[in-house]
This record gives structure tokens, sequence and C-alpha cells, in this order.
């Protein structure tokens, strides 16, 4: 499903304010332990993008799901081999390998941190 340019303003003022609240030094620790920001080089594009994801962490495994998939496309990137991802955790940036599963209504994309 397209999305016209109206929807899109809305949605990076949203990722906007999600990514300044994680930034912030009195709310950003409790965003960030939920709420990170993901980075990614579009397959056929070629370019570099971030957004901000809900994610679950164990050990080296971190565990994004992504609701109303059919509505958004960046996760397309991950699907079939996977791809690299980074993520902004513990300080800093980590890489990893993502890979993107369709679970019923919702995607699941699993990143091996390397």
């Amino acid at each position: 499903m397209r999305s016209g340019p109206a929807v899109e303003r809305v949605v990076n003022c949203v990722n906007a304010g999600v990514t300044g609240l994680a930034g912030s030094r009195l709310l950003g620790p409790a965003v960030r332990r939920t709420i990170t920001t993901a980075t990614y080089t579009g397959r056929r594009s070629g370019r570099t993008f971030s957004t901000p994801v809900g994610y679950r962490r164990s050990g080296d495994v971190v565990t994004i799901i992504v609701e109303m998939p059919d509505r958004k496309n960046w996760w397309r990137n991950f699907t079939g081999e996977g791809g690299p991802l980074t993520l902004a955790l513990d300080g800093g940036d980590r890489t990893g390998h993502a890979v993107a599963r369709r679970d019923g209504r919702r995607v699941r994309i699993t990143v091996e941190l390397a």
C-alpha cells in the first residue's frame, strides 16, 4: 500500500519525536530499553535509512516485531537471506545480520549481533 506526502510527513514527525525522546536525559534511559534506531542500506536504492524500532533483546539476539507490515516497506530489505543492520545499543552502534520472517499479521526480524 502506498502512502501520500501527508502521511509521510506525519510518520517523519513521529519518528523524529521518538528519536528525540530516546536521546533525552530524563526519559532516554527508559525509552532505550524498548526502542532503538535501526540503520540499513536499501537493497534497490543503495541509500542509507534510519528508523526507530521497538525491540527485545536476549544476549546477542535482537527481535524486532513489525506491526502492520503491509503498510511498511523497510523490513523487506531483510527477507530471504537477510542483510546487514546496525542498531543503536549499549551506548554505541552494534552491527548484525537481520532476517525477516512473516508471522501471521506481523513480521519478526531476528538480528544476530556481531
